[in-house]
């Protein structure tokens, strides 16, 4: 029974690309009051990745919710990219996941082998990320949706956020770029066998491992690249910290075939609103083609990490993440610098070897 389950075809939209556009959410969050609490330390005001609040002087809980209609067909694939998705805020703060709860909906009919094998894909991926799952809740609803509430802990002295960026900072990101033209393509049967691979892994690889290895580093900031696209989480990340960005379109690994279909307009809904949302405060170069900044607005699921560090400590970074086993990318895709005015963010085509060539 759970083999004739195609479970995208149940939902609307998939992943992140569900996700309320960012333009949209300020909106609606524009005006609801707002408790004062000198222990929140990150609230929603910041657009930021979860929320902090201070426990002790060494103690602050960090708390994120996350999750959206399948995007793989198999349910315990879609377990698996929903929970991944869900613990990637808590490593965005620079936190440890401890606990999770499950957040579902599921049509009345849906086997229950279906529901069990959504659920072991998450309790899998909470288990490796030396987590438990400790409960949840659960409602009937006509599309299946899963994903996780999770609480970490993260020392507030250490604790990042998405604001930090400094003029100066390089910018690595962890993933191969491309999953929502990927698997947009794959619901239209256009995707190569090697793209989807790589976006299967890629959305099933925590984030946890990237973590451990920059929170050795005086890193200054780090968001998780999902579903605002890289160019929208990037906006976030230069108005929160009021500089603006050199983006190299040729620094971040491609999955293979998403700039294809890009090219062809097979592209999700979300990429239209994050484009609708941050088309104002980007610049690009007449050589980079719009296949290319399609991809770049384009939501990413379960993506990777951005991370802003000294240039004085980036090539030891990227060495580091490059040998960490479980970190798919160690790209430098841009630089922070001083904002002057215009748009926030420059988007150029560099070349990688110009680009990745540090000190």
């Amino acid at each position: 029974m759970k083999e004739d389950i195609k479970l995208t075809k149940l939902a609307e939209c998939a992943g992140c690309g569900a996700k309320v556009g960012a333009g949209e959410l300020a909106k609606l969050l524009s005006g609801l009051p707002a408790r004062k609490d000198p222990n929140l330390l990150v609230g929603y005001d910041t657009s930021d990745d979860a929320a902090v609040y201070q426990l002790t002087d060494d103690l602050a809980m960090v708390a994120t919710i996350d999750f959206f209609p399948p995007i793989a067909d198999d349910p315990e694939t879609f377990g698996k990219i929903a929970a991944t998705n869900a613990l990637s805020d808590i490593y965005a703060m620079g936190g440890e996941p401890k606990i999770a709860l499950n957040v579902m909906a599921v049509p009345e009919d849906m086997p229950k082998e279906v529901v069990h094998a959504i659920l072991k894909g998450g309790y899998e991926k909470v288990y490796e990320a030396g987590a438990t799952i400790a409960g949840g809740h659960s409602i009937y609803d006509k599309e299946p949706k899963y994903g996780l509430a999770v609480t970490g802990l993260v020392d507030p002295r250490k604790m990042l956020t998405n604001a930090g960026a400094r003029p100066g900072d390089v910018l690595i990101y962890t993933k191969p770029l491309g999953i929502g033209p990927t698997v947009t393509a794959q619901k239209a049967g256009l995707a190569t066998p090697e793209g989807e691979h790589m976006a299967l892994e890629a959305m099933c690889t925590l984030n946890r491992y990237a973590h451990d290895v920059f929170v050795s580093y005086p890193v200054h900031a780090v968001t998780d690249i999902t579903g605002f696209g890289m160019l929208g989480h990037l906006l976030e990340m230069a108005q929160g910290a009021d500089v603006a960005i050199e983006l190299d379109a040729d620094g971040p690994t491609l999955i293979p075939g998403a700039e294809d279909v890009a090219a062809l307009g097979i592209l999700p809904a979300g990429m239209y609103r994050n484009r609708h949302f941050a088309e104002s405060s980007v610049a690009a170069d007449d050589d980079v083609p719009l296949s290319r900044m399609d991809v770049l607005f384009c939501p990413e699921t379960s993506g990777g990490l951005m991370i802003a560090v000294p240039a004085a400590s980036a090539a030891a970074l990227v060495a580091d993440l490059t040998a960490q086993d479980g970190v798919l990318c160690a790209d430098v895709v841009g630089t922070v610098v001083d904002y002057e005015g215009g748009e926030r963010i420059h988007v150029h085509k560099g070349g990688k070897e110009e680009t990745h060539e540090l000190s």
